[in-house]
């Protein structure tokens, strides 16, 4: 299925990979066993730890379920042992008490282990742009 509403390319230049006439968006998703289609997350967002995918996303969602988190964002981070890792910057919800084991102990008991974040830092605000995008690039600096 398309249109015929497809754009002639980015304002920056270049554009998107097509096939058949029909653009690539850069979403990867599943279908489930009941043909439920389900978003995973962006193709240029997949961090791959250990030879496993991890789609950010995924870890974001559950840890914004967490009772004390008031805003999260995952980021992965070059490692030598495992190519990346993941890093979560997470920002607990006011007067409430958080720490980095309590985070991984959430995502390890819901995920499986390779999801595992292998740092969480505890942070006050994360960077946003003007229309409220979390900045990952700016967290990325600041990853060590």
């Amino acid at each position: 299925m398309g249109n015929d509403f497809l754009f002639d390319g980015y304002t920056g230049g270049g554009g998107k990979q097509t096939m058949g006439g029909l653009m690539r968006s850069g979403d990867v998703g599943h279908f489930d066993q009941a043909g439920r289609l389900f978003v995973d997350g962006r193709d240029d967002e997949m961090i791959v730890s250990g030879g496993e995918n991890v789609f950010p996303g995924e870890v974001e969602e559950l840890l914004a379920r967490h009772a004390n988190v008031e805003d999260v964002a995952v980021i992965g981070v070059a490692d030598q042992e495992w190519g990346q890792r993941l890093m979560a910057f997470v920002v607990p919800k006011r007067g409430a008490s958080l720490s980095e084991d309590e985070v991984k102990a959430f995502v390890r008991t819901h995920l499986a282990r390779h999801k595992v974040p292998r740092q969480v830092v505890i942070v006050d605000e994360l960077p946003r742009t003007a229309t409220g995008k979390v900045l990952k690039r700016e967290l990325a600096t600041q990853a060590h």
